[in-house]
């Protein structure tokens, strides 16, 4: 067993000599802990780590490796797979800096830890108590929520386990949130006891999860019977006496699952269930160098004990020059640790800057100096540890780092104490819970010749100057450096849906924009010219608008006469789709109709769902753009205000089922991105041809009139529109309010035509939900089948100018520049308006046998306003 700490002396043997308590386990355990008390009525004794780098001031490259080590075993445990879907979480404020390190070892897994400090304007995504520590809350504050909302494994890292109980708390109130199938805790040292041990598997099997633990080296620690009474006895007679002490009245644990007796346990072991344990490495004899604290007698007695621990309220001012301030010129909005996550490629960012911010502090060293100490700020533990270390490697000096902390622990002068001196100081970060003492152990005496405060903005105020104080006092040469506090943007509020009149010529019950009004900028252009620069790629469709086609009066009476033979017919898909809706996807649903098209579709539902059942049920419309997906910050407002469970998204019509895909799609980034769940996908329609959905009225393709015009039927609003000069990342998509066509506006007389046959469709619409309720409406994609071989067929070979059925090949008549129309063989009435376009329009229509749509339009293949030839293939380009 390697004693080598403390010119031989192990640093626990003053504990062990006095209170009987052995270290009994790995033979590396004595080289990577210590013992020391602290005044706690559930335990006395405090392991103290000489490789974690928060009380023992250690070789920079020794704390990083320990941690990086241990995430390379967890890669190789998950496997590249698993590892790209992992997160890593750490625990403030000890393990922050650890779990940091086990991150960068996985290389490929973002990392968050806990945090203390709340930061307003950041939800809190989750948190914890630990009703044992001197100080409680533990708060997890993402950035991006969905950092914990993953199916992949959850990597909790610690520094020790004694009891483990925060680590399962921390997986049972996630777990019950964010549900997964793998867990690995990851500690430095496995410290419980066999009953501790053994409930591992129990908590696995209870939440059906396999839970892996990856550990440096494992033991127990033996108590004999009333050391507790004699630990507090002993730690009353030296706080009594002021030995030590450092003007401290009280000793709390410092090392994190010290601080965390809560009592829930953690387990472990191989255990029943789905458990597995990770065997100790040895991690220590991969680091050949001896594990030394650089408190051995020769440097404490150069300074005398009675100087090292000064008194609150004696501190001496500043014996040398002022602190030196060193600016890091750290990298623009690169996040100084953990606190709301830190992603592989931040880290990538911090190795780049890393060299030249050591650097500079390598310019602020004297040149004489042979012994340097970095040292961090609290739950600030990564950033001094990656300075550190890389200040190590170009330095001619022996470089240590440590960092201040939170927990009173006693200070014993004796070679065979884990913390023999302690420097208290204000808190100097205005925290949330009020001012306090703040420590640093074994810096005084230590002999350092230089030391480099690293401190975070929040914590630079004017309370600093104790710390810095402190500091002068015990060395010649005191760096401040200052990371920026990184403090996530906080997106301004939503507004509020646009109504009518104001927005849209519908009444404001029936239906809310959660759009911008982009009435008064310039956004139309010609067809022809919208479409050459669309197909050239010079353009997206959504970032222009069709100029609105006026149409003749012999095609509003088409329009009139198309209404009177439909409108029952769409009562009967409304009323069909609407009691589906009820009946499977939520008894009070949010209906959110799919600017444009599907607006007019929410609104006669929700007419519905008042005629039948008496629900008045809320129904927005929101912007969805092929190619870059919903209107996020539509979904954020529907989420602030309502259950994401309870939302519907409403379309007119499918065609290939395009829109389809794309709404699954950007629901499934949105979950990533933002971490909100339940929203889904499935979109309700009236009419199904392309068979893409299961909530439908019909999958008849037949002509819905509301398909027949553009704004007039849909509101006197525009299709959606998205450009980054116009919308921001912050705004709703936005759309046109055409008021001036308000003469031709048919949008309500389309919506009472349809709501007038609720009545005598009836009877007839409970026979046809019942009938879709049983039957099997799994999407079969046929449509979307036909429009890949149709693409081929004519030598398009490119499936977004192919538009399938009746809706979609009006709105190509209508808005693009149309090659030909091909038309079921027997089609009658519903395609009269079709014809008429064609004719006007020029554009040839082409009878087919067997068609699976009633019409497919085929927009003109590689389009430049020269082109020519019938067949497409005769295109100038």
């Amino acid at each position: 067993m390697n004693k080598a700490v403390n010119n031989g002396v192990w640093s626990g043997s003053w504990v062990a000599e006095r209170l009987g308590v052995e270290l009994v386990g790995d033979p590396e355990l004595t080289d990577l802990l210590g013992l020391a008390l602290r005044r706690n009525p559930k335990r006395a004794h405090l392991l103290v780590s000489n490789v974690l780098g928060k009380h023992v001031p250690q070789s920079p490259s020794i704390v990083y490796g320990y941690g990086f080590t241990l995430g390379h075993r967890v890669r190789d445990l998950l496997g590249p797979d698993e590892s790209r879907r992992a997160v890593v979480l750490g625990y403030a404020e000890t393990a922050t800096g650890l779990g940091h390190a086990v991150a960068d070892g996985i290389a490929v897994a973002p990392y968050l830890h806990s945090t203390r400090r709340p930061v307003p304007g950041v939800a809190t995504a989750g948190g914890f108590e630990e009703s044992h520590s001197h100080a409680t809350s533990h708060l997890l504050l993402p950035e991006n929520p969905a950092l914990l909302a993953g199916e992949g494994p959850l990597v909790l890292v610690d520094d020790e386990f004694s009891t483990g109980n925060t680590v399962l708390n921390t997986i049972r109130d996630l777990h019950g949130r964010y549900p997964r199938d793998r867990y690995v805790v990851v500690a430095l040292v496995d410290m419980r006891s066999a009953a501790d041990a053994s409930r591992l598997g129990d908590f696995a099997a209870e939440i059906g999860a396999r839970v892996d633990l990856v550990a440096a080296a494992s033991g127990t620690v033996r108590l004999p019977a009333g050391v507790l009474e004699k630990g507090q006895e002993l730690v009353a007679r030296y706080e009594a006496g002021g030995a030590g002490t450092g003007g401290s009245s009280s000793a709390a644990p410092s090392g994190l699952a010290a601080q965390f007796p809560a009592p829930l346990s953690e387990a472990g072991g191989a255990g029943t269930g789905r458990v597995s344990s990770a065997a100790p490495s040895g991690l220590a004899a991969q680091f050949p160098a001896p594990l030394k604290t650089h408190l051995d007698a020769n440097s404490l007695g150069a300074r005398g004990s009675v100087d090292m621990r000064l008194r609150r309220g004696a501190r001496p001012a500043p014996t040398g020059p002022q602190p030196k301030r060193v600016d890091l010129r750290w990298p623009h909005n690169l996040p100084d640790g953990g606190r709301h996550g830190f992603t592989p490629a931040h880290r990538i960012r911090l190795e780049r800057a890393l060299p030249a911010m050591a650097a500079r502090l390598a310019e602020a060293l004297p040149e004489d100096a042979h012994r340097v100490h970095v040292l961090g700020f609290e739950e600030l533990m990564y950033a001094p540890l990656r300075l550190a270390r890389e200040l190590e490697q170009i330095v001619d000096a022996d470089v240590t780092y440590s960092t201040t902390t939170r927990s009173p622990v006693l200070a014993v002068d004796d070679p065979g104490y884990a913390i023999r001196t302690r420097l208290t100081f204000p808190a100097h970060d205005t925290p949330a819970d009020g001012p306090g003492d703040r420590y640093a152990y074994n810096i005084a005496g230590a002999g350092f010749d230089a030391v480099v405060a690293v401190v975070d903005s929040r914590g630079d105020t004017p309370e600093l100057h104790g710390l810095l104080a402190e500091l002068a006092a015990h060395t010649p040469h005191v760096v401040l450096a200052v990371v920026p506090s990184y403090v996530p943007e906080r997106p301004p509020m939503l507004p509020e849906p646009l109504r009518g009149p104001a927005f849209s010529s519908y009444a404001p019950e029936e239906v809310g924009w959660l759009l911008q009004d982009l009435s008064d900028v310039t956004l139309e252009a010609p067809t022809e010219e919208r479409e050459e620069a669309i197909q050239s790629g010079g353009a997206h469709y959504a970032e222009s608008l069709p100029v609105e086609y006026q149409p003749s009066e012999q095609y509003q009476e088409l329009f009139h006469t198309a209404l009177d033979e439909a409108a029952g017919r769409l009562a009967l898909a409304v009323g069909a789709v609407t009691e589906l809706v009820l009946a499977e996807r939520s008894p009070h649903p949010v209906l959110v109709s799919l600017a444009r098209a599907g607006t007019p579709v929410g609104v006669l539902m929700r007419r519905w769902a008042q005629y039948r059942h008496g629900l008045d049920l809320p129904h927005y419309a929101v912007s969805i753009v092929r190619g870059r997906g919903i209107d996020a910050n539509a979904l954020r407002y529907l989420a602030a205000h309502h259950d994401p469970a309870d939302v519907v998204f409403v379309d007119g019509w499918t065609g290939k089922g395009a829109i389809t895909r794309e709404l699954a799609d950007a629901i499934r980034e949105f979950e990533e991105s933002d971490g909100i769940t339940g929203f889904d996908p499935e979109i309700a329609v009236l009419a199904d041809p392309g068979s893409c959905v299961k909530t439908y009225g019909t999958r008849e393709d037949f002509l819905i009139p509301s398909a027949c015009l553009n704004s007039t039927v849909s509101g006197l609003i525009s299709r959606t529109v998205l450009r980054s000069d116009l919308v921001g990342p912050h705004d709703f998509h936005g759309a046109k309010f055409y008021r001036e066509l308000a003469g031709a506006d048919v949008s309500v007389e389309f919506l009472d035509a349809v709501a007038a046959r609720f009545p005598e469709v009836s009877d007839a619409v409970t026979v046809l939900a019942k009938e879709l309720l049983a039957a099997d409406r799994t999407p079969t994609w046929e449509g979307w089948a036909a429009v890949e071989r149709i693409s081929e067929e004519y030598g398009i070979h490119d499936v977004n100018l192919v538009k399938p059925g009746v809706g979609e090949t009006t709105r190509v008549l209508l808005r693009r520049v149309p090659w030909k129309i091909l038309a079921r063989a027997g089609a009658g009435a519903d395609l009269d308006h079709v014809r008429l376009l064609a004719e006007q329009r020029g554009v040839p229509v082409e009878e087919v046998a067997e068609l699976p749509y009633t019409c497919v339009g085929l927009i003109h293949p590689k389009y430049t306003r020269g082109a020519t030839g019938a067949d497409g293939k005769a295109v100038a380009v």
